[in-house]
């Protein structure tokens, strides 16, 4: 926990009159906040995908269950524009419950009523949030009273949006094309469907559009004036993302919200996480073999200290703003960044679930590096060797066999009454993946000599110097093997801790990692001679080709109906 400011401010950066945005304050915003289940803090890609995941099934259920595909496809965007951009479901709800009542086939009124309640509801979150907006930036404006100041870089040119508009021009129209080859499907249901997806990647075009409209125009209004400016703390996430505090919260245990950031000359608008929640992934993992580097128990993510700061701007849920902070480093120049997605608030509820899962996860790290330094003191007492050799062992061969049976359910659900070539195009590609991996679970090796390790994947092998490597730890179900700029190498296998604890036996990932770790500790512990080719182990594609073609061969089975072998 950092107890105290690491990174001051000089006075010459504070404007004339700037007050600390301090407790007593930020309470009275944080108080007007929406419920917590209304909004999303960072979606992040991968919270993204499940938005997009659940869109694509709504949309496709409903056009299934009889609506008309644009209808269908509209409806599956609001389970993305509620988290993501509440401003258009404002002015979509409605109209897409006065459409359905005015169109709908009689046959399908559950579907109606269905569509009509996802209206609703999404209406009414986001109404939410919007009506919360005005109470967060009057806040803002009573603690910052009345105080402005020009902004740093004001005058300079406003790129906030125009990545994300070039990305809805070009959704937009791709998705006009798709919908217009559906007359190249031979079943109706599969027309309709084509349709409805076509629509909605059109939709998802207007959401790129209409989020880079808006945050170019809030950007500008931003620099056109002085801004209210606010005396907080901040530091940067791994993500690359700020997080600001209040000023007096030296201990950074209440973080107010989150907002990514870019220099403000930098050339593109990295505001294509928008979509997703406004975060640019601008920083890679940070590893240190050392040790786990000081953190705040609140947030694993967030290496960086604690900094004075400046913000520019009032903030609220969707709005831009502008931080001039202390340098990251000592004697280094101060930062200005400005906002390339929109302020995300962090609620109370957050904050609570988080510090319990701080609480569990520090001990279940702390046992868990208890585990993994007397693993690395015991395979300090290992002997040298010329040369030291990993493979795959009975752990990674279940993981494999686990693919395979998923591949085969899949196969069954589709054979048993799923047909059309579009079920048939998201299995392929599924299937395709699933069958490269089977090999590389079944045979990876890692090879240990003299001048570093060898690992072998589907490609061929990469030679990992003992200079470059950075880290070899066990996390959750991965084995990773970390190194300079970025490299990294993975691979997956089944855990049972519980029985592991019982049975007092280490998964094999952490002893490999323990292994590893105490050679790149210790020199005289590496081995002292080189290994051959033939040790190294060999490309695994070879190996890919038999499960690519089984899987291809029951996919054209199951969805053409080719006769069985």
């Amino acid at each position: 926990m950092n107890t105290e400011v690491r990174r001051t401010l000089p006075a010459t950066a504070i404007p004339d009159g700037c007050l600390p945005w301090s407790t007593e304050q930020t309470q009275r915003w944080t108080r007007v906040l929406p419920p917590g289940w209304t909004s999303v803090q960072r979606l992040g890609l991968r919270n993204l995908k499940l938005a997009l995941l659940t869109g694509v099934l709504a949309a496709v259920g409903l056009v299934s269950a009889g609506l008309p595909p644009y209808l269908a496809a509209a409806a599956g965007l609001h389970l993305v524009w509620v988290p993501l951009r509440p401003e258009i479901v404002w002015v979509s709800a409605p109209a897409l419950a006065l459409t359905v009542l005015a169109v709908h086939p009689a046959p399908v009124l559950p579907v109606i009523a269905g569509a009509l309640l996802l209206s609703a509801t999404a209406l009414a979150v986001s109404g939410l949030r919007l009506r919360a907006r005005t109470r967060q930036r009057d806040a803002a404006l009573a603690a910052a009273a009345g105080v402005t100041a020009p902004l740093p870089d004001a005058g300079g040119p406003v790129g906030r949006g125009r990545f994300l508009s070039g990305l809805g021009t070009f959704l937009i129209l791709a998705g006009v094309p798709l919908a217009a080859t559906a007359g190249l499907w031979g079943s109706s249901d599969g027309r309709r469907v084509v349709v409805g997806c076509g629509c909605f990647v059109a939709g998802l075009g207007v959401t790129a559009l209409i989020s880079g409209l808006l945050g170019g125009r809030r950007a500008a209004a931003l620099g056109s004036a002085p801004a209210p400016v606010l005396r907080v703390l901040t530091r940067a996430t791994r993500h690359g993302d700020a997080r600001v505090f209040a000023a007096d919260d030296v201990a950074g245990l209440r973080p107010l919200f989150t907002v990514g950031v870019v220099p403000p000359d930098h050339k593109g608008d990295y505001d294509a996480d928008d979509v997703a929640d406004g975060t640019v992934d601008l920083v890679a993992d940070v590893a240190d073999i050392a040790g786990p580097a000081e953190t705040n128990p609140l947030h694993d993510d967030e290496p960086g200290p604690l900094r004075e700061a400046v913000l520019y701007g009032a903030p609220y849920d969707g709005a831009e703003v502008v931080l001039v902070s202390a340098a990251a480093e000592p004697g280094g120049p101060l930062v200005t960044e400005r906002s390339s997605g929109p302020v995300r608030p962090v609620p109370e509820s957050t904050v609570r679930r988080r510090l319990k899962q701080a609480k569990r996860a520090a001990a279940r790290r702390a046992a868990e590096d208890e585990q993994h330094l007397g693993l690395v003191a015991a395979a300090r007492l290992m002997t040298t060797v010329p040369v030291r050799r990993w493979r795959a062992g009975p752990v990674d061969r279940l993981a494999g066999l686990l693919v395979v049976v998923s591949g085969a359910s899949m196969y069954w659900a589709i054979s048993d009454g799923v047909s059309g070539l579009w079920q048939g195009t998201v299995a392929a590609l599924t299937g395709l993946y699933a069958a490269f991996r089977v090999p590389v679970k079944l045979r990876w090796r890692i090879t240990a000599d003299r001048t570093g390790l060898w690992l072998n994947g589907l490609r061929g092998t990469t030679h990992v110097p003992w200079d470059d490597l950075r880290s070899a730890r066990r996390e959750a179900l991965e084995l990773k093997l970390r190194w300079s700029h970025g490299g990294a190498w993975t691979v997956s296998a089944p855990r049972w801790a519980w029985l592991q604890r019982r049975r007092g036996v280490p998964h094999p990932y952490d002893a490999l990692a323990a292994e590893v770790t105490a050679m790149l500790g210790d020199r005289a512990l590496r081995p002292t001679g080189d290994s051959e080719e033939k040790e190294r182990g060999r490309p695994l594609w070879p190996l890919a080709v038999p499960f690519v073609l089984a899987w291809l061969t029951a996919l054209l089975a199951a969805v053409v109906g080719l006769p069985d072998w």
